[in-house]
């Protein structure tokens, strides 16, 4: 179709904008051939008229439908050209907030200014493995694709990352590095990726600044080589440099730094290990303040430092070799300081006492006096002598700063070797992949000598991209088989050839660099001169200083100032001189390596008068720009010898604002990258590219039923594409795909797009049609009733009479009467039924309520006092005993007080006495020392004589030592030979007792294990003593408060009667009848206490008769007398009666309880008991103690009463008042009597409580004689136990003496046993042979008694469940059973667990026989066979299966035969009878199942490797649903051909299939049902966490039509659940984010409602998982809407508060913790029957 023709009305075209570039409008009207105006509607409303020339419309472009807008590939455009292209990179920019996009076979990567999370280990693993347009655009699927060329193709690779600054190179450039460092480990403890890695921050430490255009801006060009080995694992890398902008270290213009370092180490000046460098404050160094920024916003400097300091260490470069680099840096920084005075004359000078320079040649070791001296002179060579001249402070200057660039770009070099040297690794390098990070095409206002050589390095590389974009073209159309037409392209080797040619700019330059006089001028004049006729040189007009060159992106203007200087790189030889002879080794190297390597930089010397012979080697005097050529050659070469992969880095604004577009700057930076060149090349031919399978599945809707009914669909896309497009040069047909012109895909959409508007005009027709046609029928109905009706009424109005209705109307009066009536009667006799009927009812539900209240009332009352009694008994009982414990513990303390005071009073003394004695004893000292003087000095005399004497006999000893020496060590020599045969003997004799001491040890351990099982249940009796014990000790407590209540009331009654007494001797004198009354008083006390003490004793006896009745069988009489105190006297008061009930009560409790216990504690407790007992007396004695003083003060009224008296009868005045004082004393008798009668009711109360307490002891008592029955029962079985107990020690004590003996004797018993053994052994084959033989004569029997009898049953064996073998046959029983055993065989699937069976069967024989060494070896060797059969099959599912459910199966039967009551609860009395005796295999089930935990995620990572390749298709790409298409064309790089292969087509029956197999499988195993569910709730993780990280990282997925396939899918998998009956295993629930995530790509996205919707449904995803749907959001139709930025930006509001996860990827590695349940089996061991088809003849039935 022509392309005129789509200039139709309703299609969008772009027009250019000087504020937006291009500007997009919609047609009006029609264009015909020969219009001259094109009518525009713009979006702002407004009408344009587009002016067209009619002779040769140049038409505006055609705008691509929205359909084919935010693609991942631009050639997947329909339209190709620079505003589509501009167009989709901002939908996908500032819409769906994505950075990378494909244009062909560059990735476009748009700097977001902003961190996202799109880089971490997750995306890379996903990224893995994984074809390039797979998934969404990113840096890791190129870096994937070299990485998998290189292993597939065995080629060497490039990653050629461009862009000006702050595109983001060099984050791009890292990233890449990063991907490789992960994906490929190097595998080596040398860990090269990290040393890979840790080189970044190093060079952009000393290779980066901050510019006007990025914070971080690289200053030099880097290619890195990652080498790889034959695993394609990293094994070093290697780093070249280009280009580096030395200048910068002494010149920056206004906001911008210098290199990183410097700043970095000012941050670091007030460290220790800086302060040697003498460094100050970057604003005080005139090298780093001369741009006016020292700080960047959001970077901190000093850490910056500590990085690159750890990235040194990591490298291996250590302390030493960075201080010397940071002594270096700090001499730059000193030297740029130091101050160059003007003196006059062109003279310069420098201070001497300028600090810096002091500094700079301290830290450097260079003469201060010779610096200063060369800064400011230069040294002139004449015929006949040597001139030294001063220079201009000028110069100097210049001098200065080319020393510090020299030293800077030395060190620069060095740092890049170090670290070169530091990522050799030894080993072969089999590949290498490298990234070029390069700097972009530059163009600024003032463009100098870098500017240059930056855009001829980029005129290079666009020239290589040409030829590979045209290659890769090439090849892709001969694949295809599609005729080949030569391309028209830009070809950029004039411009290449004007720059680097013979009398080309660079050659120009160079030979005028030769001339002492020339200048930038001089060479500009020459380039005018000779370059002139070029048509890619001009002449600017405004400027005699510039010329401009026209590059492949744009017309570049450079100044000429500085190109000379700098292509010179002019450096004086006295100051290379001054540091070639450094003391310092570092820096002297520097300059001593230029006479043997070639000199990176030219040292200029003045000619002398008569001209010197040129050096005839080149290299002597090479230029930068010359080096720069041979540098960039050889690059290029690297590059030609690779296969390219490129990145084009963007910035999208120059203000570094988030995600801002400025349409201006990208359409710049498209141009000057050779992506819109990409684009030409593919619009010339046939850019857009579509397989058979997706045209057919996309454009279906246009074939007609005769093409659809064709079953080859291949010729169906080309009788389609035939009648649809006329034209057969709009298209070619392939051998795989079909490839079309620009705009055909455009024009196919709008005919599908037209098909389904009339489709949907068609069906909008008939529904309107049927909704009419309907409504109408309704009115029509409604109308005909109305007529009937009305026409009714009429005729009954002419043909009824007035009494006709009259009549009618009555008759219808008492029908309704009669009716009504008749209706009452009825309802009046069913409502008196059902009142009945209910009142019945509900009485008896009331009575039987009542009932059930009247019990529960009455169970509760009886519970609460229970409960209360029972409360108040353990608290008295618990407080008594705490009372008497706090008693004797403060009687202790206050004894051990005393004891410790005499103690020291007796010390005290002591010490009195000896220092009495010690005095005199040295006062006589002193004289015998005195004495000793004198005989001290006579003996010295004599002494002095020995000694002569001794050392003469000690050389004549020494002599006689020396012999008898020598004569030792030869005896030593034989002893030690002796020894060494002894100790061989006792060595071996030492192994055979220490295996025999092994043997008894493991015999004493399972002693031990049995001994600790009782001493636990023993700690366990023994912790609820102590509760009861605290429970009385409560009881005790309260006891006590109510005995010191009672005490204190009588001594209030007391304190009263002494009120009482001392009034009436105030009132009276003489009272002689109050003594009588006294007496009485006191008579009648002593009968209460008489009887009291008679029931005092009453009940001692009846306690007594209690205690010996419990106590008497269980300990002995002299134990019963010291519980039961003898004195009656002790006991007074009821509440010591009550007191010592309960000790005695509590006593008899712990005397049952402990009987529990070794016969060791009991003697301790009986113990325990009598102080408890003794401490009952002593309070008892207390209390008496506290009657005694009642008495005493009984006593003192007596007496005060007769001293009294006596004074009354002296007095005889007071004889007047006797009358009175006989009122009074009748007043006090009255006052007596009521005493007495409150005395005589307490009496009656304490008698009654008494009599309660005394009922409530015998219920107690018969209580406690059934608690004594039972505690006698419990006796009689600890009895029983203490006696096995006894009898196993004995039993140990006599091994332990026999041990001894039988060691002795073991030696004379092996021999004879070693015989016997084999007078068995030859028996025992004798009874298999004749088993064998009776064996088949039995099945012969058999089956002839078979074909006899037929009613009559065989009468079975009693098996016991056990299989014996020989220890000789435990190798063959694991061969057959564990490695030889196929998962397959008929047998093995008829009885699922049969190995575990039959194993447990004989781990069941050897714990019979009690043969520990049996069955050791035969569980490690089941343990290690099975290790070995994983090991070896590690990837077969069916083996690993088996052997998990026999596992699993091994350890159930373990734990249901172990004996343990958790584990016999379901077991059958038989069972029961099979259980384990003599051994506890609790630590072999542990292995076991440590064992079954590895077989089972071996066994899950088989099915997720099996399940895997399948996920992505199967849920994903497959269209469950048919007829809903949602192909949408991909675009060149899906087509590439290093990724298109053929492989197998997966659905979402696969996946269902491949489940049912593993099910299936696992059932046909006999695995448990629960672990079937756990392992299908592990696949069904794996499938939703693949699924939904697949559509986080492919845009193509996020649509509505792909959430309803998801869905559908989700819902097959569901329904496989409930055919498998596998719904409790929670598996849908892991589905619930994949679930969700595909209800979002089908739900509203417009309002707020719709946005609240969102936030309240996802609650399985997080913020970043919402986020990135809504933005990857893609319609597949016209006739559906993107998502709006404002819509995302409510719904991340709306998330803000949510808290979770920020990772945008599932973990797909994610394990569920297994657990294995316990399942018992109700499989009969005695019933099993070993199959003969195992070889297993040598085991045998028990």
């Amino acid at each position: 179709m022509a392309l005129l023709e789509l200039y139709t009305e309703y299609n969008r075209v772009w027009i250019p904008d000087a504020g937006h570039v291009w500007r997009s409008a919609e047609i009006l009207r029609d264009f015909h051939l020969g219009d001259n105006v094109l009518d525009l509607l713009l979006e702002d409303g407004t009408e344009n008229h587009y002016p067209v020339d009619p002779a040769k419309p140049q038409l505006p472009p055609l705008r691509n439908p929205d359909i084919l807008v935010g693609e991942n590939d631009l050639t997947a455009l329909s339209y190709l050209h620079e505003p589509a292209v501009l167009h989709n990179l901002k939908v996908r920019f500032v819409e769906s907030k994505i950075i990378y996009t494909y244009c062909g076979i560059i990735l476009v990567a748009v700097n977001p200014y902003k961190q996202l999370h799109i880089y971490g280990d997750a995306i890379i693993h996903a990224y893995s493995g994984q074809n390039m347009g797979d998934m969404d655009p990113h840096i890791f699927a190129v870096a994937e694709e070299a990485y998998k060329q290189m292993a597939r193709n065995h080629k060497n690779q490039s990653i050629i990352v461009s862009g000006e600054s702050g595109a983001g190179k060099t984050v791009s450039a890292r990233y890449a590095m990063r991907y490789f460092a992960v994906v490929s480990k190097s595998g080596s403890k040398t860990r090269v990726e990290d040393k890979v890695l840790a080189s970044n921050p190093i060079t952009e430490a000393i290779g980066n600044a901050k510019t006007t255009r990025n914070d971080n801006s690289s200053r030099f060009g880097k290619y890195t080589e990652i080498g790889f080995d034959r695993r394609y694992r990293i094994i070093g890398a290697n780093m070249r440099t280009y280009l580096l902008e030395k200048s910068r270290v002494v010149f920056q213009a206004d906001n911008e730094r210098n290199y990183h370092i410097f700043y970095q180490m000012c941050s670091c000046a007030h460290l220790p290990e800086f302060k040697n460098l003498k460094l100050l404050s970057a604003d005080e160094f005139a090298y780093t303040c001369m741009g006016g920024e020292i700080t960047i916003e959001g970077v901190d400097d000093e850490k910056d430092m500590e990085e690159t300091r750890r990235t040194f260490s990591l490298l291996g470069l250590m302390e030493d070799f960075q201080s010397d680099v940071f002594k270096v840096l700090a001499a730059v920084l000193h030297l740029g300081n130091l101050e160059i005075k003007n003196s006059g004359d062109g003279k310069s000078s420098v201070p001497p006492s300028d600090p810096h320079l002091a500094v700079f040649c301290e830290l450097l070791g260079v003469s201060a006096e010779g610096l200063a001296r060369w800064l400011c002179h230069r040294r002139i060579v004449l015929v006949a002598e040597t001139v030294v001249k001063p220079v201009p402070k000028e110069r100097a200057v210049n001098a200065r700063d080319a020393l510090a660039k020299q030293i800077y770009a030395h060190l620069f070099d060095c740092i890049i070797n170090k670290i070169n040297t530091a990522l050799q690794v030894p080993g072969k390098q089999h590949a290498f992949i490298g990234v070029l990070d390069i700097y972009g095409f530059e163009t600024f206002d003032i463009n100098s000598f870098e500017q240059f050589c930056i855009n001829y390095a980029n005129e290079k590389l666009q020239q290589q991209f040409n030829l590979h974009v045209f290659k890769l073209e090439q090849e892709e159309y001969m694949k295809e088989d599609i005729p080949w037409t030569l391309i028209d392209f830009y070809d950029n080797q004039p411009v290449i050839d004007l720059i680097e040619a013979k009398m080309g700019i660079l050659d120009l330059l160079d030979e005028e660099c030769l001339f002492p006089q020339g200048t930038d001028r001089s060479w500009l004049q020459k380039l005018f001169k000779y370059l002139d006729a070029n048509p890619l040189f001009e002449k600017p007009r405004l400027s005699n200083e510039a010329f401009v060159i026209q590059h492949f992106a744009d017309k570049v203007e450079y100044q000429c100032r500085g190109f000379l200087e700098k292509n010179r790189d002019t450096l004086y030889e006295e100051l290379v001189d001054i540091l070639r002879v450094s003391e310092f080794p570092f820096v002297a190297n520097f300059f001593q390596e230029e006479k043997q390597k070639p000199v990176t930089t030219k040292v200029v010397k003045v000619r002398p008068a008569r001209p010197v012979v040129k050096p005839a080697n080149k290299q002597q005097r090479a230029s930068v720009g010359d080096k720069f050529c041979s540098s960039l050659s050889l690059l290029m070469e690297t590059l030609n010898a690779t296969t390219p992969h490129y990145v084009r880095c963007i910035k999208p604004n120059d203000e570094k604002l988030p995600f801002e577009y400025d349409s201006r700057r990208v359409v710049q930076q498209l141009r000057a990258c050779g992506v819109l060149e990409t684009i030409r090349i593919s619009a010339q031919s046939y850019p857009s590219r579509w397989t058979y399978i997706e045209f057919y599945s996309r454009y279906s809707i246009l074939m007609s039923h005769q093409e659809g009914d064709l079953s080859d669909k291949k010729q169906t896309c080309k009788n389609v594409l035939q009648r649809l497009i006329q034209d057969s040069n709009q298209y070619k047909f392939g051998r795989t795909k079909i490839f079309f012109r620009a705009g055909q895909v455009a024009y196919l959409e709008k005919l599908r797009l037209d098909r389904l508007r009339g489709a949907c005009v068609t069906l909008q027709k008939h529904v309107r049609g049927w909704s009419k046609r309907r409504k109408f029928l309704r009115m029509r109905e409604a109308a005909i009733i109305l007529q009937q009706y009305i026409r009714g009424t009429k005729t009954i109005r002419k043909t009824v009479t007035a009494a006709a209705l009259k009549q009618g109307w009555a008759a219808l009066v008492i029908q309704r009467c009669w009716r009504g009536y008749r209706m009452r009667q009825i309802f009046h006799l069913v409502r008196v039924a059902t009142v009945t009927i209910q009142s019945f009812t509900r009485g008896w539900i009331a009575r039987k309520r009542y009932k059930k209240m009247v019990e529960e009332q009455k169970a509760l009352i009886l519970q609460k006092y229970a409960r209360a009694w029972l409360a108040r008994r353990r608290f008295q009982t618990m407080r008594r005993l705490v009372i008497n414990v706090q008693l004797s513990f403060r009687v202790q303390q206050l004894r051990k007080k005393i004891e410790e005071q005499n103690k020291e009073n007796r010390g005290l003394m002591e010490r009195l006495s000896s220092l009495a004695n010690s005095h005199s004893h040295t006062v006589d000292r002193l004289h015998g020392l005195e004495a000793q003087l004198e005989k001290s000095t006579n003996q010295k005399v004599s002494l002095e004589a020995r000694e002569k004497k001794v050392k003469e006999d000690a050389r004549q000893i020494t002599t006689q030592l020396q012999k008898e020496i020598d004569a030792l060590k030869l005896e030593k020599q034989n002893l030690e030979k002796k020894f060494d045969a002894s100790s061989k003997e006792a060595k071996e004799s030492f192994d055979h007792m220490k295996t025999n001491l092994q043997e008894e040890k493991e015999h004493e351990a399972r002693f031990r294990k049995v001994a600790e099982n009782n001493i636990e249940i023993q700690r366990i009796d023994h912790e609820k003593e102590v509760e009861t014990l605290k429970e009385g000790i409560k009881r005790l407590k309260e006891e006590r408060v109510s005995l010191q209540r009672k005490i204190e009331e009588g001594d209030q009654v007391n304190a009263d009667l002494q009120e009482q007494v001392i009034q009436l001797t105030k009132h009276v004198k003489i009272i002689p009848e109050l003594r009588k009354d006294l007496n009485n008083l006191q008579n009648q006390r002593n009968n209460m206490d008489r009887k009291m003490k008679e029931q005092s004793e009453q009940a001692r006896a009846k306690m007594n008769d209690i205690t010996r009745q419990l106590l008497g069988g269980i300990v002995e009489e002299n134990v019963l007398l010291g519980l039961t105190p003898d004195d009656s006297e002790k006991i007074c008061e009821v509440e010591d009666l009550l007191a010592a009930f309960d000790g005695l009560q509590k006593a008899t409790r712990i005397l049952e309880n402990h009987q529990r216990e070794q016969k060791e504690g009991c003697e301790t407790q009986v113990e325990g008991f009598k102080l408890k007992v003794d401490h009952l007396e002593n309070e008892n004695s207390k209390l008496q103690n506290l009657f005694q003083e009642k008495s005493n003060v009984n006593e003192n009224i007596r007496q005060e009463l007769s001293r009294l008296s006596s004074e009354n009868s002296v007095i005889p005045e007071l004889k007047v008042q006797a009358l009175e004082l006989q009122r009074q004393k009748q007043d006090l008798e009255a006052r007596v009597e009521e005493q007495s009668r409150e005395l005589t009711d307490k009496t009656e109360e304490i008698t009654n409580v008494l009599q309660k307490k005394i009922q409530e002891e015998s219920s107690q008592r018969r209580h406690f004689e059934e608690k004594s029955e039972e505690l006698e029962e419990l006796k009689r079985e600890l009895k029983g136990r203490v006696e096995e107990l006894g009898e196993e020690n004995d039993h140990l004590k006599r091994q332990l003496q026999m041990e001894s003996e039988a060691k002795s004797k073991l030696r004379q018993e092996t021999s004879q046993l070693t015989a016997d053994n084999m007078d068995f052994e030859e028996q025992l084959d004798q009874k298999d042979r004749l088993i064998k033989k009776l064996q088949k004569q039995m099945k012969s029997l058999e089956t002839s008694q078979r074909a006899k009898q037929t009613s009559a049953p065989a009468i079975p064996k009693d098996f016991l469940g056990m299989l014996e073998y020989k220890r000789e046959d435990e190798s063959r029983l694991i061969q057959n059973i564990i490695l030889d055993l196929k998962p397959k065989g008929v047998v093995v699937n008829m009885i699922p667990g049969l190995p575990a069976y039959i194993l447990f069967m004989c781990v069941r024989h050897a714990d019979y026989l009690n043969d520990e060494v049996k069955l050791k070896t035969l569980m490690n060797g089941v343990i290690g066979a099975v290790k070995k059969v994983i090991m070896s099959h590690h990837k077969d599912f069916e083996l690993l299966s088996f052997w998990l459910s026999n596992m699993y199966q091994l350890l159930n039967c373990l734990k249901q035969y172990s004996g343990e009551e958790e584990f016999l609860k379901e077991n059958t009395p038989c069972q029961n009878k099979h259980c384990l005796q003599n051994f506890d295999l609790s630590e072999h089930r542990q292995i076991l199942s440590d064992l079954a935990i590895q077989i089972y995620h071996q066994f899950i990572s088989i099915m997720e490797k099996t399940l895997s390749p399948a996920i992505v298709p199967g849920m994903l790409e497959h269209e469950s649903l048919q007829g809903i298409s949602s192909m949408k064309p991909t675009g060149f790089r899906k087509r590439s051909n290093s990724i298109y292969e053929d492989s197998e087509t997966h659905t979402i029956s696969s996946i269902v299939q491949q489940l049912s197999v593993f099910q299936s499988t696992m059932s046909q195993h006999g695995m448990e049902q629960r672990l079937i569910k756990q392992a299908v709730k592990q696949m069904f993780y794996q499938v939703g966490a693949t699924t939904l990280n697949n559509i986080m990282l492919r845009k193509d997925m996020c649509s509505c039509r792909k959430g309803m396939q998801i869905r559908c899918n989700i819902s097959y998998l569901e329904e496989w659940l409930k055919e498998k009956e596998l719904q409790s295993s929670n598996a849908m629930d892991t589905l619930k984010p994949l679930s969700q995530a595909a209800w979002l790509l089908q739900v509203n996205k417009s309002t707020d409602e719709d946005a609240k919707e969102i936030t309240g449904t996802c609650t399985e995803l997080n913020p970043v998982q919402i986020v990135k749907i809504l933005n990857s959001y893609t319609p597949i139709d016209d006739f559906e809407k993107r998502v709006t930025s404002s819509f995302v930006r409510k719904v991340q509001s709306l998330l803000q508060d949510r808290d979770g996860s920020t990772q945008l990827m599932l973990d797909s590695d994610y394990r569920f913790q297994v657990t294995f349940p316990f399942c018992p089996s109700a499989q009969a061991l005695e019933l099993l029957q070993v199959p003969s088809s195992l070889h297993l003849g040598f085991l045998s039935r028990i």
